[in-house]
């Protein structure tokens, strides 16, 4: 080795227990080794080469003898549906063969199973078609041995006219299994086919009367009723409540009352299976990447939200003796991938409910690509609103499985309502409105609204339902809280002079033309009222939330605001139902519904609802009522109602009291009830009884001259006769009237 040259390189020494190097190995060895690892390609190609030389031997192609007895067991037991089978296994082997490539036919496991069953009753019907019988059936006529046995038997058994249903039913199936559609499909195909042919009668017909006559798209069947006559009686809400039947039966519906043509018909766009399939795959694998085992069970579809319901799976996990044992998934392990499935899903929000009330399942609610409006006229058409049997029923929306959801404010008694500015508020309490104006007459349903934005219920001026006009001044809005007090202290009182223990037993012992009518309360802003005027607010809505339900009074206040602040623990207290739209934050959410959630809404009318009876809040999409719905609504209350001319609101007294109080003085009133008690009167006994100083006591006697409720004053701080007599009930209000 010369001297520069790299020394060579010695094989590594092998230990004393070290195994040997395996031998090499031989073409046979490796083109075994490569046969098993590839036996499911294999097997594919021997499947496809066995159902083509199949086909070629009935065909009569190829004359193998030791095709033949393969062949005759072939037609025997299916007879042409054979070549059907040859087929099968032709593609079942294709594709096992070329397994690597995906969705090679691009059939789902439905449509596989829909073409099945339909050549097995091609078969059948084949059989009774050609007239076969059993020797035919051996020989491979027809439908072979399984045609013969689902034909003759059946028809022998169950007659012509059952076995012809049977089949029209699982030809009803086939075609379901082949298109890719669900019952879900069916169930709104037939709604918007009902939905057409109602529009086509409207079109022949625009003068019926169709409340409740067609079918609702989105959902379920409606009720007819009778046509409109003007010789109706006048009264009635839209479905009758019990305490308003007549002795014939329940009242039939007002003439004035509007039609169902004023509203807008409203349309569901359903998503495509093949999205709510990676959808629902999605969400397996996501789950399964993080270690937990789950499927998706169920899938139900609303207007802007699908519920893919999941059920968890079982992990192993070590058990106390060391052993595995099946566990499992947590429900919280799944909640608690709410931010991964969104990002997986590819969508701005998901909500997941963990568990669904009801229902074995952990729903996760994903938003649709593209979301229906729901139409109030759709709710109203629906069979589940005329179930409500009430005038006070109201339309709130769909649930994620497209069903129609309403209550009735009688049952609430009062709602509360949350949500940031634009997340549907005001449409809601524009459908509410809406969708009572529609069903009451003004003898039966009176409005009192409230509207500190002075923008949004503006446009209900001029409803013979209305109580004077909206009230836009934060002021005077007290003053009709006030009023609404009084007006229940009133209505008390009526009740006792007939012995009634609520407003329907009034109605019932009273005349005619003494029945009270229903006082709804809307008020749209009530965070701008509880900044000016905290206790005077609170403290009449929490008297009036305690005890107006039986006097027929009920609110309903919206904030965009939902802090301790404005949402006070006494206000929340005695609103049992709350209503949430979206809100900022989860402190937000569970200061309106105890609970977190409405963060994760989408806006636009997406809403949780949280009845007085319910454990948690539905998710709901609300109404959608158009101003050009409002506006005919309002033109055809105004038309039906020519001799209705506005008068000054019951509640301007009270204002006009009130605003005298704060020029003058608090305690005027007290002033006034000493007058009325005593025949002399004197700014000392007046210091003495209301515990004043002189100056304060010599401006309220000023006060009660001014009012001329005692006489000229005396020289001395001597005694003023009162000039209060016992007819004179109210000198304050006497005193406005003659001011005004």
């Amino acid at each position: 080795m010369a001297r520069g040259d790299p020394p060579a390189s010695k094989p590594p020494k092998r230990g004393a227990n070290e195994p040997p190097p395996p031998a090499p190995q031989s073409w046979d060895e490796r083109l075994i080794d490569g046969l098993a690892a590839r036996r499911l390609e294999v097997g594919g190609v021997l499947l496809f080469l066995l159902a083509v030389i199949t086909l070629l031997a009935l065909i009569d192609l190829t004359n193998a003898g030791w095709l033949a007895w393969w062949t005759r067991l072939l037609r025997q037991v299916f007879g042409w549906g054979a070549f059907a089978v040859c087929l099968f296994l032709a593609a079942v082997g294709l594709r096992v063969a070329l397994g690597r490539v995906r969705r090679l036919f691009g059939l789902s496991a439905g449509r596989i199973t829909g073409l099945v069953i339909l050549v097995v009753v091609l078969m059948a019907l084949s059989h009774l078609v050609g007239g076969y019988s059993l020797a035919d059936a051996f020989a491979g006529r027809g439908g072979g041995l399984i045609g013969w046995a689902l034909s003759e038997p059946l028809f022998d058994f169950l007659g012509p006219f059952l076995a012809g249903l049977v089949y029209l039913a699982l030809f009803f199936w086939i075609a379901m299994l082949l298109t890719g559609r669900t019952w879900e499909d069916l169930r709104q195909g037939l709604e918007r086919a009902s939905a057409a042919l109602g529009a086509w009668a409207d079109r022949l017909d625009p003068d019926h009367i169709d409340v409740v006559g067609h079918a609702d798209v989105g959902g379920e069947r409606a009720i007819p009723v009778a046509p409109r006559s003007s010789a109706l009686p006048a009264a009635g809400p839209l479905v009758a409540p019990p305490e308003m039947d007549d002795e014939d039966g329940p009242r039939r519906r007002d003439p004035r009352l509007p039609r169902l043509a004023v509203l807008e018909r409203g349309e569901a766009s359903a998503q495509s299976a093949d999205e709510i399939e990676w959808k629902s795959r999605r969400i397996e694998e996501t789950l399964l990447d993080f270690g937990l085992p789950a499927r998706v069970v169920e899938v139900r579809r609303g207007p802007a939200v699908t519920q893919f319901g999941v059920e968890p799976g079982y992990v192993e996990r070590p058990g106390p003796d060391g052993e595995p044992k099946q566990q499992k998934v947590r429900v919280g392990q799944i909640a608690a991938l709410q931010r991964d499935l969104t990002l997986a899903l590819a969508v701005s929000r998901l909500r997941v409910e963990a568990p669904v009330p009801g229902r074995s399942v952990v729903g996760i609610e994903v938003p649709n690509a593209e979301s229906s409006v729901v139409r109030l006229r759709n709710i109203l058409e629906s069979p589940g609103f005329a179930r409500l049997n009430s005038s006070l029923g109201v339309a709130l929306g769909r649930d994620v499985a497209g069903a129609p959801v309403m209550t009735d404010l009688a049952k609430l008694p009062h709602l509360l309502i949350a949500g940031t500015t634009g997340s549907g508020k005001s449409v809601c309490i524009n459908a509410f409105i809406a969708c009572l104006v529609f069903n009451n007459t003004p003898e039966q349903l009176q409005l009192v609204m409230i509207d500190p934005k002075k923008v949004e219920l503006v446009r209900f001026n001029g409803l013979p339902h209305l109580i004077g006009h909206v009230e836009v001044d934060a002021d005077r809005a007290v003053g009709v809280l006030r009023w609404l007090t009084s007006e229940m202290d009133r209505r008390y009182e009526l009740f006792e002079t007939v012995s009634a223990r609520n407003i329907s037993g009034y109605n019932r012992k009273a005349g005619r033309g003494k029945k009270l009518p229903y006082l709804a309360v809307f008020i749209d802003e009530l965070a701008d009222l509880m900044h000016m005027y905290p206790g005077d607010v609170e403290r009449n809505l929490c008297r009036l939330a305690q005890m107006a339900r039986a006097t027929g009074i009920h609110l309903v206040v919206a904030t965009q605001r939902p802090s301790t602040d404005v949402i006070t623990g006494l206000i929340k207290a005695n609103f049992p139902a709350r209503l949430s739209f979206a809100v900022a934050s989860g402190t937000d959410s569970r200061v309106i519904l105890d609970t977190v959630g409405a963060e994760n809404l989408l806006g636009r009318g997406d809403m949780l609802y949280q009845a007085p009876d319910a454990g948690a809040p539905a998710r709901v999409q609300g109404v959608y009522v158009t101003d050009m719905e409002i506006e005919r609504l309002v033109e055809h209350w105004r038309a039906a109602t020519p001799d209705h001319a506005p008068t000054p609101p019951p509640w301007e007294p009270l204002i006009a009291r009130y605003a005298l109080l704060d020029e003058t003085d608090s305690l005027l009133e007290a002033a006034v009830e000493l007058a009325k008690k005593h025949e002399q009167l004197s700014v000392s006994f007046l210091q003495r009884r209301l515990r004043l100083g002189y100056p304060r006591a010599a401006r309220l006697m000023e006060h009660l001259y001014e009012m001329g409720l005692v006489d000229d004053p005396q020289s001395g701080g001597k005694t003023r006769r009162s000039l209060v007599d016992d007819e004179n009930d109210d000198p304050i209000g006497n005193y406005l009237a003659d001011e005004e």
